[in-house]
């Protein structure tokens, strides 16, 4: 589990298909805090760390993974918010995020509101009905706060200090991010089915 804060900036170092995609993902992290095995969510997705060396951690991500996720859009220089797991006793600063991306959103429109930027995402439609007005939402594996919902598209603001410390800073019109919707609302509608 994690929560949505993302404590670095990591760097795609390298990219090889050898069956599923093996990424070198630099980072910033004390590698030697971190066991081999652990889960490190990658622009939010859950990934398994396979190897290390001082500044870098690599994973193997399987085709499923590739397909449902922005991960097919990784090129080697490309930047990825990263968050290790949540341990017992941390603060949950954001919202109880899975790393399980539940499909791609894209951008529609940014429009600066003073220092914040307001972003418009169109979401895939089978996941609209999960996205409500100041629910929480994990894009690219940041915990934000949804302001306004108009059938399938959303809105949130993200702030100059969000932009400085994760890729939003240089996102664009038309890129597409991971999408997981809030775990609460994947729940509530499961039980509204069995009614």
């Amino acid at each position: 589990m994690f929560t949505g804060i993302i404590t670095d900036l990591g760097t795609v170092r390298e990219l090889e298909n050898r069956g599923d995609l093996r990424a070198r993902i630099g980072t910033g992290y004390d590698m030697a805090s971190v066991d081999l095995g652990a889960s490190i969510a990658c622009n939010g997705v859950c990934l398994t760390v396979v190897s290390m060396g001082a500044d870098w951690f690599d994973v193997d991500i399987s085709a499923e993974s590739v397909s449902k996720t922005n991960i097919g859009d990784w090129v080697e220089g490309g930047r990825l918010n990263l968050e290790r797991a949540l341990k017992v006793g941390d603060e949950l600063g954001g919202h109880l995020v899975s790393g399980h991306v539940d499909g791609v959103a894209r951008i529609v429109r940014m429009e600066d509101e003073g220092a914040s930027t307001r972003f418009t995402f169109e979401a895939p439609e089978a996941l609209a009905k999960f996205i409500a007005p100041k629910g929480s939402v994990a894009l690219d594996g940041t915990s934000l706060t949804v302001n306004e919902v108009d059938e399938a598209t959303f809105g949130v603001n993200i702030i100059p200090h969000t932009k400085a410390v994760t890729s939003w800073g240089t996102t664009k019109v038309g890129d597409r991010v991971n999408l997981e919707i809030d775990t609460l609302a994947r729940y509530v509608a499961r039980l509204q089915e069995w009614q």
